[in-house]
């Protein structure tokens, strides 16, 4: 069992200023459970980058909570990360998130100086040294473009020794997709902390579409419990908390290092599962 765990929260950038202000509002409710950061996602081709930094910096300067960007090399140049590492690392931004990226609807092939994660983890490393923690993805049930299981595991390990501190993973809803998948990583030398990203269950057609277009599975049960429900929010809502309250329970036992909540910019229902769980906050 881990003895330093840490816990985390997930936003992304608001594209209005009224969401903005929710995303602040609910950054300060969370704050007050003492998480060890917060991270903020990168649009695709780097399409929030201002957006992404000044929620960044908000977070971190006023909530004051430790926030990591995310950051990909789809899109930027060399100069343009440096120059985003550089502002960064000026402002005391100590974490970052390290991806490749999507690539933006319409762009076939990834453009920029550099194609994969792992080139991106060396890069900050030979501009930064070890200024930053970087944090990396991983996925239990397989990157939905990896050509198979083992040729994703093996980009998993180019990140880890490119100069990863850590990693998040994809969402899931089977434990053992998550331990199946440290215990082979740690079989092939990986020895940084694995955190779960845990999403929570609210609407079952929007966490459809999103599972289906970044390769999580929803177990048959779940789906079919989800579909029983149709339009009953609050049905929906208590399924959700229990599955994944009881998921979180049962990765905690196994020895998973914290947890990383994906927020949807919602503070109660990563809450819900929180205070179900007593963590020690």
């Amino acid at each position: 069992m881990s003895q330093e765990r840490r816990y985390s929260f997930e936003f992304f950038p608001a594209k209005t200023e009224a969401g903005h202000e929710k995303l602040m509002a609910t950054a300060r409710n969370l704050a007050a459970y003492q998480p060890d950061f917060f991270s903020c996602t990168y649009g695709a081709g780097g399409s929030t980058r201002d957006r992404t930094l000044q929620t960044v910096l908000q977070l971190d300067g006023e909530v004051k909570v430790p926030t990591a960007p995310h950051l990909s090399c789809v899109g930027d140049s060399k100069a343009e990360l440096r120059a985003l590492l550089a502002y960064y690392k000026d402002a005391g931004i100590q974490r970052i998130v390290a991806l490749r990226g999507d690539l933006p609807s319409g762009m076939g092939m990834a453009s920029g100086e550099l194609r994969y994660a792992n080139e991106l983890v060396e890069f900050i490393r030979a501009e930064t040294g070890d200024h930053f923690h970087i944090e990396v993805a991983a996925y239990p049930e397989v990157h939905p473009q990896a050509r198979s299981y083992e040729s994703d595991l093996a980009n998993f390990v180019r990140k880890v020794k490119a100069g990863a501190s850590s990693a998040i993973t994809q969402y899931f809803f089977n434990a053992d997709s998550y331990f199946y998948f440290v215990e082979r990583v740690r079989k092939l030398g990986v020895d940084i902390p694995v955190v779960p990203g845990i999403m929570p269950i609210t609407n079952y057609s929007k966490l459809a579409r999103f599972s289906d277009a970044c390769g999580a599975e929803i177990p048959r049960w779940i789906r079919k419990q989800l579909e029983a429900y149709a339009d009953d929010a609050q049905s929906i809502q208590a399924f959700g908390e229990q599955v994944i309250t009881e998921m979180c329970e049962q990765l905690l036992q196994g020895g998973a290092p914290g947890l990383h909540f994906y927020t949807l910019n919602q503070a109660d229902p990563s809450l819900a599962i929180w205070k179900n769980l007593n963590l020690p906050r």
